[in-house]
């Protein structure tokens, strides 16, 4: 009996891994109602262990103010480690802000970088008020070919209403 419990302990704690490896890669997917697109480029210097990370633009996002627009801005943090969070620029009125923007993530050897998600949440500043989050990118940093230097466009992620 002790061999079978075993086996089913094995057999949920594996349900759950495979569970919770579901809910990250529908995080990650391409959403079906995206809240924009931004546009980013990514190279890696492997002798020195930097990720350059620019930001460029984005375009299509949702009006968060009752002008009609929104003041939008980009935090950016490679996870799991949440320590480093980096901030463009807020672009004032507009639904298509061009940033231009590029971060330097140091000391990220390539098996680490590997093992890092690039994570990008757009906000749309609010001077008196919190800010109001926009969406989200996701992007498994496994999944990505430093050698080409790629320039990507990737669809944002609508967050949830929390008002």
């Amino acid at each position: 009996t002790l061999k079978i419990t075993l086996f089913f302990f094995v057999v949920v704690v594996f349900l759950k891994q495979q569970e919770a490896a579901a809910d990250l890669a529908l995080e990650m997917s391409e959403p079906a109602e995206p809240a924009g697109q931004i546009q980013f480029s990514l190279e890696f210097d492997i002798y020195s262990s930097v990720l350059t990370l620019k930001i460029i633009q984005a375009k299509g996002l949702p009006a968060k103010d009752v002008t009609g627009t929104s003041d939008p801005y980009v935090r950016i943090c490679l996870l799991p480690d949440r320590k480093h969070k980096l901030e463009t620029k807020v672009k004032h009125r507009t639904l298509n802000p061009r940033w231009n923007e590029t971060f330097y993530f140091e000391g990220y050897p390539l098996a680490k970088l590997q093992k890092s998600i690039l994570y990008l949440h757009v906000f749309d500043y609010d001077r008196f008020s919190r800010d109001d989050p926009i969406g989200d990118v996701y992007l498994p940093l496994s999944q990505v070919d430093f050698t080409k230097k790629p320039c990507l466009w990737k669809c944002i992620r609508a967050a949830e209403d929390t008002k």
